[in-house]
C-alpha cells in the first residue's frame, strides 16, 4: 500500500520525527545548562532533562499503541473478521449520533457477552472511532491490545 493511501502513517511519521528534533535541542540546551559552573544554571539543566525523557515515553506508548492495532487488524484480516461499523454518517465520515448510539448498544452487548475477548474490545474501539470519540477509542485499543497480547503469548 503507498503513502497516498496511509496519510495517518505519513502524519505519524512526520509528527514523529519533529518531536525526536525537539527532544533533540531540549536536550542540547539541556546539556549545555548542566556545564555552567552556576548551580541554578545546571538545576534548569537537569529539569529540562525531563522534558526529552516524558516525550520518548509518549512516543513509544504511541507508537506501541500503533503496532499492536496493526497486529490486530491483520490477524483479523487473515480470518476475514474485520469489523464493519455500519450505520448513516455526517460529512466528516463520522457516524450520526443515533447511529452512534445503536452501534454502542451493539458494541457494548458484544463486550458484556465476552469481556475477555480481544476481538469484542477490539470492535467497541473501533465503534468509538467512528463516532469520534478518539480519546475513548486509544483506551479501548489499548484495552484490546492488552488482551490480544495475553492471548498471543499463550
Amino acid at each position: 500500500m503507498g503513502l497516498r493511501r496511509r496519510p495517518g502513517f505519513v502524519a505519524a511519521a512526520a509528527l514523529t520525527l519533529l518531536v525526536i528534533l525537539y527532544m533533540g535541542l531540549v536536550a542540547n540546551r539541556a546539556w549545555l545548562l548542566l556545564l555552567q559552573d552556576d548551580l541554578y544554571a545546571r538545576g534548569l539543566g537537569f529539569a529540562m532533562l525531563i522534558l526529552p525523557g516524558i516525550a520518548a515515553w509518549w512516543l513509544w506508548r504511541e507508537w506501541s499503541l500503533g503496532l499492536w492495532v496493526q497486529r490486530m487488524t491483520h490477524t483479523l484480516e487473515l480470518h476475514d473478521e474485520v469489523p464493519h461499523i455500519e450505520g448513516p454518517r455526517v460529512p466528516s465520515g463520522r457516524l450520526t449520533q443515533e447511529a452512534a448510539e445503536q452501534a454502542y448498544a451493539r458494541a457494548s452487548a458484544e463486550v458484556e457477552a465476552r469481556p475477555d475477548d480481544w476481538m469484542a474490545w477490539f470492535t467497541a474501539a473501533l465503534t468509538y472511532d467512528n463516532a469520534g470519540d478518539r480519546p475513548m477509542a486509544r483506551r479501548t485499543y489499548r484495552y484490546a491490545a492488552e488482551l490480544f497480547r495475553r492471548d498471543w503469548k499463550r
